[in-house]
């Protein structure tokens, strides 16, 4: 808390560009309150490190010999879902941590204080953000180690970590006007999975959305999770990309660009 304290007094004439200096380095204030609880309570990381780790082993020996692929092992195909769904999970912890701290009072603390409001939120959004790139690097471990080879350049793996984590980042803001709208972390997790499952489930991330039911694979087939997620893999596998990369791009910023002045606006209704 007293680094959170010691966040500088804004002069009270201040232009704007300031104003966006200082809320960064407030929000980085408050990420890195976040992180010093990381060593003292390691289950944090859980869903970032062993989570992964269960649902890569569970699909490449369990699932994986029943289902085959087009064009590569499953494990190859595999490794895709498996970074993308980590990322959006772990950005699950950014709607349930904010709600634990309002509920706790922790955040009429922080407004109390001469800092950014929105450094609170920005702060846990980017601790989440940090927490995924983690995941991220394990998870090309551990998929090494299982028979994950792919063939992607450099330049393809840059733009698919990119990808990533601004899909991630998106979802982390979704989970703030979660956060704020629900009345505990219990009904904020509850109203996450309630969405993130589906849309996890029934995409590219496990098996070709063509195996699906017709009915289903329309939907399948178009959502933005598929779309991301095909345009990772493509990108570390070295495979053509087509439509996908834009599109999952486009559909990143648009996310973004809808949830970040949302759960501003929320966040700063609810202080009133």
């Amino acid at each position: 808390m007293s680094s959170v304290a010691a966040a500088k007094q804004l002069p009270a004439q201040t232009g704007l560009w300031d104003r966006f200096v200082w809320a960064l380095i407030d929000s980085w204030t408050i990420a890195k309150r976040n992180l010093r609880h990381i060593p003292r309570n390691p289950e944090l990381l859980l869903d970032v490190t062993v989570q992964p780790v269960i649902f890569v082993l569970l699909f490449r020996y369990v699932f994986g010999g029943a289902i085959n692929v087009p064009g590569t092992s499953y494990v190859n195909y595999l490794m895709a879902g498996i970074f993308v769904q980590t990322v959006v999970f772990s950005s699950l912890s950014t709607g349930i941590g904010l709600s634990h701290d309002l509920k706790l009072g922790l955040v009429d603390r922080f407004r109390s204080l001469p800092m950014s409001r929105v450094a609170v939120l920005a702060g846990r959004t980017l601790t989440d953000l940090l927490r995924g790139i983690l995941a991220v690097v394990i998870m090309t471990v551990v998929g090494v180690a299982v028979g994950f080879r792919p063939d992607g350049s450099v330049g393809g793996w840059l733009a698919a970590f990119g990808l990533i984590l601004l899909f991630g980042f998106a979802l982390s803001w979704a989970g703030v006007v979660v956060g704020v709208l629900m009345r505990s972390p219990e009904a904020v997790q509850a109203a996450m999975f309630v969405v993130v499952f589906p849309l996890t489930f029934a995409s590219s991330a496990f098996v070709p959305t063509s195996t699906m039911p017709s009915w289903l694979q329309s939907f399948a087939a178009n959502q933005p999770f598929t779309l991301v997620v095909n345009a990772v893999r493509s990108y570390i596998l070295g495979q053509p990309v087509g439509s996908a990369g834009w599109e999952s791009l486009i559909w990143g910023l648009a996310l973004v660009a809808i949830f970040v002045p949302l759960s501003v606006i929320l966040y700063e209704r609810k202080a009133v």
